[in-house]
């Protein structure tokens, strides 16, 4: 985590709250929808389904050992303050219980306007993930092991943020074959936003990147430019 004055914090915990808010509504617009959970609530979704557990309680234990995994991924390299991980997601539900209140019973008519609302669902979710990482405070968990997993092996965080999010959803697929012999919860929308949004991340990456960076870390990009 980089070094930041006190006007600086404020603006990355800034951004950071907006990223978060940003996917919150995207989350909220996505159930409207009604085309199928999104990739980072998938797994939650279908383990509540199977054990009849609260959404809460399974959300925070699959995030629980999605940072375990992080954790087993970088070992020594794993910071402790990655553990506040599990209190940003905490936050994150709130925020979602939020929007949902935002956003009420809102739909567009027929399968075309739903599928409207996915797309403008997964523009949220990607320009979330990405404000909220760029700043460099807390990651969510699922973006965690995305992280984890491009500082091991060199991979672009877009690109690792698909197969992660496939990964997840294939396997959330798999639980509800095994211990609810159909797939719940998941359908096309959830398979869509999976492969999509790490391409939209991608998208807005060169353009809001560079901004951000001046935004936050304006001291960096000056030793950075006199370097040159």
């Amino acid at each position: 985590m980089r070094k930041s004055s006190p006007a600086q914090w404020g603006i990355r915990v800034s951004i950071y709250v907006l990223g978060l808010f940003c996917l919150a509504i995207g989350v909220a617009i996505s159930i409207n929808s009604n085309l199928g959970v999104s990739p980072v609530n998938s797994m939650p979704y279908v383990v509540s389904q199977i054990s009849g557990k609260a959404m809460s309680t399974c959300v925070i234990a699959v995030f629980s050992i999605y940072i375990l995994v992080q954790m087993l991924i970088l070992r020594k390299d794993f910071k402790p303050v990655n553990l506040l991980q599990i209190v940003f997601s905490t936050i994150f539900g709130y925020f979602v219980d939020f929007a949902k209140w935002i956003v009420g019973d809102f739909a567009l008519p027929g399968y075309p306007g739903r599928l409207v609302m996915l797309a403008i669902s997964i523009f949220l979710f990607a320009l979330g993930v990405l404000l909220y990482i760029e700043v460099e405070l807390v990651p969510m968990p699922m973006e965690g092991i995305c992280l984890a997993i491009t500082q091991k092996l060199k991979i672009p965080f877009p690109t690792m943020k698909i197969i992660v999010d496939c990964f997840v959803v294939v396997a959330g697929m798999i639980l509800c074959l095994v211990f609810l012999h159909g797939i719940v919860g998941i359908r096309e929308g959830t398979v869509i936003t999976a492969v999509v949004t790490g391409k939209v991340i991608a998208l807005l990456k060169k353009p809001l990147s560079p901004i951000l960076q001046k935004l936050c870390f304006p001291k960096a990009k000056e030793k950075n430019t006199k370097q040159m």
